[in-house]
């Protein structure tokens, strides 16, 4: 992996992966090791559209997150969480299942300066954390997620969690239940695009 800037935010520096990165390897199960999981596709090595849309949001804006508790959902590489950090938030709490996306999680809040706490579990069925603000870039990318993602945004909001979503409009985006808050052009450079700049938008979950 390649520390370098992100690009369209260049505030902030993640490891990220490359032709020569091998991550491939990550795909495959673990050798004689029958109590291993399944492997995890390697989000947490690119910064996605829909989270680079939302950290920019919280860049330009850092009274979004200045003085409070945020969530940073389904964190990946922790590119949110690390905007939060730098707009002034209070404490910024990362859940992120992978093991894999655990490690570059606190690598790149290291390269950047900045103190996350990370929940390394699925928190999608108990009740939220104790939180102000939820951020979620790129969760709603499968049927199966969204159907776990959805009910827990509610219990969010019934506990007086504001939750904002960053998208640049994955299939399963629950559009009746999101407000826009703004639109930016950002790469996204995980998906196949191929880096080029696209719309992608900020939602609060209403």
């Amino acid at each position: 992996m390649r520390l370098a800037p992100v690009p369209s935010l260049p505030e902030i520096r993640l490891y990220m992966a490359h032709p020569g990165s091998g991550l491939r390897h990550l795909l495959e199960p673990d050798d004689g090791d029958e109590m291993a999981s399944e492997p995890q596709p390697p989000y947490w090595a690119y910064p996605w559209a829909g989270g680079a849309v939302l950290a920019r949001y919280v860049l330009d804006r850092p009274s979004i997150a200045a003085g409070k508790r945020v969530l940073d959902f389904g964190a990946g590489s922790g590119l949110v969480g690390i905007a939060a950090a730098k707009a002034g938030a209070r404490a910024v709490t990362a859940a992120e299942i992978d093991r894999n996306g655990i490690a570059a999680l606190g690598l790149n809040a290291a390269a950047n300066g900045v103190d996350i706490t990370v929940i390394g579990e699925d928190i999608t069925s108990g009740p939220p954390p104790a939180v102000d603000l939820v951020l979620a870039g790129d969760v709603f990318y499968g049927e199966d997620v969204a159907r776990r993602v959805i009910p827990f945004f509610e219990r969010c909001l019934a506990a007086g969690i504001d939750v904002l979503v960053g998208d640049p409009g994955r299939a399963w985006l629950p559009r009746s239940r999101l407000c826009l808050l703004g639109e930016y052009q950002v790469p996204d450079v995980g998906g196949s695009g191929g880096g080029e700049p696209k719309p992608s938008s900020v939602f609060a979950f209403v």
